[in-house]
């Protein structure tokens, strides 16, 4: 429910691995159950168990052997899966992610339809539940917010009421919160970052080839603003989708947003309201509970300062209506079926996903996002075992333990970086399943029949709490997902790996299946994330944290030589027609992608003492080893999603992260044969070495 609070600055320093979590609650998966139910949520019990692939990992009927590994490396592992597998309607896509994201959701869907309406979980899932009552109510319990905007009579107050989103229904033309400082990364500052746009991304408003989804987000204004009693929703449309693609002109693209040399820029308070004057800055940061400030990273800053700009010489009027529609817009998931809908048939448009979710999954969501420690609870006792834990700590540590020998081994790197890599690898904290502390909600009223009231409670709750640690010292062990979801992260400034419990479930993690398999697949999710640390940003971040260059110039200058040459690889991949993959955007996911994989193949033969690995069906442990990475990432994808993924997700397509790492991997080809007439044949010069 966060509006901001890490946005732009947190996505900036860390990487999280999966797209799959941050699904509009609207448009997010949904599960397919078995005929047969046996508890009160509907859920048949063997549907909580854990995938598998096989009998020890990998999935051989997946495969299709006709293609040669070197001319497609993913339809050769995947081809069998891709012909058999079609997307469900109310999925943008279909394959590894959502199954084991499908199968948290029924595990979650047993621990929170079981909880009792007098508690929290039950209670807000309750209210949520209850259809009929968000029906007969309508727009009503929007509308003291409507007229709430609609009285505001300067821009003055607006800025008060847009600092006031920060915690609730609404949008600001900037959100901020706090995170660790780029000087001194034990204490938490204020970040600050561009916002006010409703599409996804600048370009959507810019570029031809997004005309439909302008148009169905400008279609999807009007009828909410008629459903909020405006008397000229066209018009108010138009003026409302004038003021949005101003300020898109004015904003970053988002490849520049990810740059933390970029956007590292340190003003106090006093500072920032001079270098942009078009905001009442006082009045914004009263509104958001937030104190003057002796240092704020403000991230994008020609931008804000741009779009504060706009914002003074744009009508008050006009602010007004966007406001209004904003207000109405993040509220929508929470009121009548005609809400709902509407948002829905927009958002379609966005990822070719034909159907909305069941509401019990979208209860499940604002569950989640309200109440997520709470549930993670209960969910990691009940599905993540303390002997998991152990061997996923065991894994962690000989990846690191590689990571550490090509550190050792590079051979374009001087004695001096390699020992500040070194450290900072040593000072990497390792955290797997879930946090040492669990949150306190006790604070947090939850009434069984308030859905509004619940949804504008939760969000100013999960608000307050974050501001807290403004100005405090930064706490390490705080994580910044949930135990139970499917993802996992680089803690950027704070030097960390985290591991939540809902991705260390089969395919990608499982205590039974053969070493090779769980080292190509959460091996090189481990790898990936240990590597985020030295990628093209990870480098400019040093042991404690602090964004400072620790490299010597010869160094930086072969790094970029190597990367820019990377880029040149995935600059060439066309994920969908006229979609080609932006290097510079995910140029960390991508360096992370292969760096992880070369990682874990190194643990994979360190785990192994020296002995060779056993010939499974056929298959080397090299061979296993590849193909587990690659069904980990298998995925089948509608083309509008893939289009976004492209414009605003600085992960590369799925397909992408198989074929463009391993062809750069020199056991890869020896595993497979690959030979110089392959499709994807690199010669050894031209593959990328960077860890």
């Amino acid at each position: 429910m966060t509006k901001y609070l890490g946005g732009a600055a947190y996505a900036a320093v860390t990487a999280a691995l999966f797209a799959v979590p941050a699904i509009a609650a609207d448009a997010a998966p949904t599960v397919a159950f078995n005929a047969k139910a046996d508890d009160a949520s509907g859920t048949d019990r063997a549907s909580l168990k854990a995938l598998t692939f096989g009998s020890w990992g990998v999935d051989l009927s997946a495969r299709d052997t006709s293609v040669k590994p070197g001319d497609d490396f993913d339809k050769y592992a995947n081809g069998g899966w891709f012909a058999r597998t079609q997307i469900p309607a109310d999925q943008a896509s279909a394959g590894v992610d959502y199954d084991v994201y499908n199968l948290t959701q029924r595990q979650l869907r047993a621990v929170v339809s079981g909880a009792p309406v007098t508690s929290q979980v039950g209670g807000l899932y309750q209210s949520f539940m209850d259809e009929a009552r968000a029906d007969a109510l309508g727009a009503k319990p929007l509308m003291a917010d409507i007229a709430a905007v609609g009285a505001i009579k300067d821009k003055g107050a607006m800025a008060r009421f847009m600092g006031q989103t920060q915690g609730g229904f609404g949008v600001s033309i900037v959100g901020g919160g706090p995170y660790a400082d780029t000087d001194d990364p034990t204490m938490n500052v204020l970040w600050l970052g561009q916002g006010g746009i409703g599409l996804p991304e600048r370009e959507y408003y810019l570029d031809a080839k997004f005309k439909p989804q302008r148009d169905a987000y400008r279609a999807y204004i009007a009828r909410t603003l008629k459903m909020i009693g405006n008397a000229s929703p066209e018009k108010g449309a138009d003026a409302i989708m004038a003021f949005e693609t101003a300020i898109a002109k004015a904003s970053w693209a988002v490849a520049d947003r990810r740059d933390i040399g970029k956007i590292n820029n340190p003003m106090s308070s006093v500072e920032l309201a001079a270098y942009a004057p078009g905001l009442d800055w006082d009045a914004w940061f009263a509104g958001a509970g937030i104190a003057p400030q002796k240092r704020i990273i403000v991230n994008e800053n020609t931008a804000i300062r741009d779009i504060a700009a706009l914002y003074a010489n744009t009508p008050l009027d006009t602010i007004k209506l966007w406001q209004q529609f904003h207000v109405a817009n993040s509220a929508a998931p929470y009121l009548s079926e005609d809400f709902v809908d509407s948002r829905f048939q927009y958002s379609k448009v966005l990822s070719g996903v034909s159907e909305l979710r069941p509401r019990w999954n979208r209860g499940l969501v604002l569950v989640g996002d309200s109440l997520g420690e709470l549930v993670g609870e209960t969910y990691s006792k009940q599905y993540f075992p303390a002997s998991a834990k152990a061997k996923m700590e065991v894994l962690v540590a000989n990846l690191k333990l590689a990571m550490g020998d090509r550190i050792t081994g590079n051979g374009w790197m001087a004695p001096a970086t390699k020992e500040a890599a070194q450290a900072k690898l040593a000072k990497m904290d390792v955290m797997v399943g879930y946090p040492d502390k669990w949150r306190d909600y006790s604070g947090l009223k939850i009434d069984p029949a308030d859905l509004y009231g619940n949804v504008q409670r939760s969000t100013a709750f999960e608000y307050a709490y974050q501001l807290s640690d403004l100005g405090k010292p930064v706490d390490r062990k705080k994580w910044a997902m949930n135990p139970q979801e499917v993802n996992a992260y680089n803690g950027g400034l704070e030097n960390k790996i985290v591991f939540p419990a809902g991705i260390l479930q089969a395919p990608y993690f499982s205590e039974s299946v053969d070493d090779a398999v769980n080292y190509g697949a959460i091996g090189a999710v481990i790898g990936h994330e240990i590597t985020h640390g030295f990628d093209d940003q990870g480098r400019k971040i040093d042991a404690s944290g602090a964004v400072r260059d620790w490299w010597t110039a010869e160094d930086a200058a072969r790094f970029e030589a190597q990367a820019k040459a990377f880029g040149a690889q995935y600059a060439s991949y066309e994920a969908a027609p006229g979609a080609f993959i932006n290097p510079d955007l995910t140029m960390g996911e991508n360096i992370a992608d292969l760096a992880g994989l070369e990682v874990a193949y190194d643990a994979y033969h360190r785990s192994l003492g020296g002995k060779p690995a056993p010939v499974i069906d056929g298959l080397t442990g090299d061979q296993r080893f590849f193909l587990a990475f690659a069904q980990a990432w298998r995925d089948k994808a509608r083309e509008d999603s893939i289009k976004q993924q492209v414009a605003s997700d600085p992960h590369s397509p799925a397909r992408w992260r198989i074929i463009g790492p391993v062809r750069n991997v020199d056991a890869w080809y020896k595993a497979f044969n690959v030979g110089a007439d392959a499709k994807y044949w690199l010669k050894p010069e031209e593959r990328t070495k960077i860890w």
